[in-house]
């Protein structure tokens, strides 16, 4: 059996019970759908081992025969924006869809940033707020749980991805076209568990790391620290509950997690690999999408060996195997780091607030861990983009979840459906050291570099061969900063925004967006 033909049988798991003889669709496939435009629109189904199915749809009627397990398949021809129409599906029996439009299809994906309801965040964000009090009549919803899709109404908005709605809805203004947003999200959840098995077994570079792993992986001593692990969490829990028995103030409180048991390189440590993929996000394929909107980056692989890089890259790559569409767009959202000023309601894609907060007097200690170096390797894969989100406020949850959603959305304006805006902020490009002075170039300068909401640059930080860094003068000098400091007579490295929370860092460009964060070192 081919791959298609597995992720065929996997997605029609979903259809209702029905005697054999019946014409059945997958919820997917449903009254109220988008279908993507400008594409073949695979529509698929099972009925009867053998029997001829005709989908019909505006001007097109397309057959097919039920194979062997009852399971077939057509493909629409490519379609323009707009609706309604029906849709109808006849075999031996005859099922019609009503209200079916054409547009832009996105699919949005990750843990608690993409999960979190509309109607949660919009308690403290205006815009957000203003967005989900109205109904989209050409806004259509869609996840797993989801009978059918629905539409995008002041009442189905609210319990609904807040980030996936402050995408899809500005999408929507801008474009003039339907647009459906499909959501499969799960709150703390490493990336691991969202990517297949065969996906990682057929990715290069995970194959590669894996084997560096096994060369000196100690099964005993995994066992061991595991227990060791063990033991500290039943002490951990003890006390908690202790605590907890005499401080009424405590019951909100989280129990300690329990470790997670060892697992030899390449296996996933939180439960099997990709069930969340599985449960998610396969029942959605391969319904005809224009790309995926990913936020998550917290939680690491929980992949024992493979680094979130590696495992992004077989993540993507499996996932535009399992559609059979390509290299489809896959946008990601940069993780916040402190932000700079605050959010203009009027305008979520920019920040025009307070000053940026003083620098500290010595800088800190490097703690961006895989987030920041992760963000800028994901951009290396083809046909991926980020949304730089570093100014859009502090925290594991940022509560500017129209900011974010109003970036991605210039993101994909920008990067996927070629509109003549600048959707990046200064992207690093090189560097020319220069005696004591370093000159940094910028691509998407936009209008140009810009001190945002303060007389000078803030952020940038200069080392010699001694690997020290200090915090440096920079100055913008058409569309590249000079970068110096006196404590650093000959400069070796520059980083700028390197820390994970870094409120001082005001390079802009006079689009309004911000730098991406950068380090010329690989210390």
């Amino acid at each position: 059996m081919t791959r298609i033909a597995l992720l065929l049988a996997a997605a029609l798991l979903a259809l209702p019970a029905a005697t054999p003889a019946d014409v059945q669709l997958p919820p997917v496939i449903s009254s109220h759908m988008v279908l993507q435009r400008d594409m073949n629109v695979p529509i698929w189904g099972t009925a009867a081992p053998g029997e001829k199915i005709t989908v019909t749809f505006r001007t097109q009627s397309k057959e097919a025969v039920a194979d062997a397990q009852g399971k077939w398949l057509v493909r629409l021809d490519p379609l323009q924006a707009g609706g309604p129409d029906p849709l109808t599906v006849a075999g031996a029996n005859t099922v019609k869809l009503d209200d079916v439009l054409v547009g832009e299809v996105w699919v949005g994906s990750g843990q608690s940033n993409m999960a979190g309801t509309a109607g949660g965040y919009a308690k403290n964000d205006q815009v957000l707020a203003k967005l989900v009090s109205t109904s989209y009549p050409k806004v259509r919803l869609m996840k797993v749980g989801y009978k059918t899709w629905q539409e995008a109404t002041d009442k189905t908005l609210p319990g609904f991805s807040a980030l996936l709605v402050a995408f899809g809805l500005p999408l929507h203004k801008d474009m003039d076209v339907p647009v459906g947003l499909m959501l499969g999200a799960v709150g703390g959840t490493p990336s691991g568990n969202w990517v297949s098995q065969a996906a990682v077994d057929a990715d290069p570079a995970c194959k590669q790391a894996i084997a560096q792993a096994l060369k000196t992986y100690d099964a005993d001593k995994a066992q061991k620290d595991y227990q060791r692990q063990l033991d500290q969490w039943t002490k951990a829990v003890e006390a908690f509950r202790a605590e907890k028995a005499k401080d009424p103030k405590a019951k909100n409180k989280r129990e300690p997690r329990k470790p997670s048991p060892p697992a030899a390189p390449g296996q996933c440590t939180r439960g099997r690999m990709g069930n969340l993929y599985d449960a998610h996000i396969r029942p959605l394929v391969p319904f005809g999408i224009r790309g995926v909107l990913w936020d998550q980056g917290e939680s690491g692989t929980a992949v024992t060996g493979i680094d979130q890089y590696a495992l992004m890259g077989a993540l993507i790559s499996g996932w535009r195997k399992d559609w059979g569409q390509g290299e489809f767009p896959f946008l990601y959202i940069q993780k916040p780091s402190g932000g700079g000023c605050a959010m203009d309601p009027s305008d979520p894609v920019t920040c025009k607030g307070d000053k940026f907060v003083p620098l500290p007097a010595a800088p800190p200690a490097s703690n961006a861990g895989f987030s920041r170096e992760l963000h800028i390797r994901i951009m290396k894969h083809p046909n991926t983009a980020m949304a730089i989100a570093t100014d859009l406020g502090p925290g594991v949850h940022p509560t500017n979840k129209s900011g974010y959603g109003a970036r991605a959305a210039r993101v994909a304006a920008g990067f996927v459906y070629g509109k003549k805006t600048e959707y990046y902020g200064p992207l690093y490009q090189s560097h020319q050291i220069d005696g004591a002075k370093v000159r940094v170039r910028f691509t998407h300068v936009g209008g140009g570099l810009v001190a945002a909401h303060a007389e000078k640059l803030q952020g940038f930080l200069i080392a010699g061969a001694d690997k020290k860094f200090v915090w440096a003068d920079a100055t913008i000098d058409g569309e590249s900063v000079v970068v110096s400091s006196e404590k650093v007579p000959t400069p070796v490295a520059v980083r700028y925004a390197w820390d994970r929370n870094s409120p001082w860092a005001n390079l802009f460009n006079k689009d309004g967006l911000p730098a991406q964060t950068f380090r010329t070192d690989d210390w």
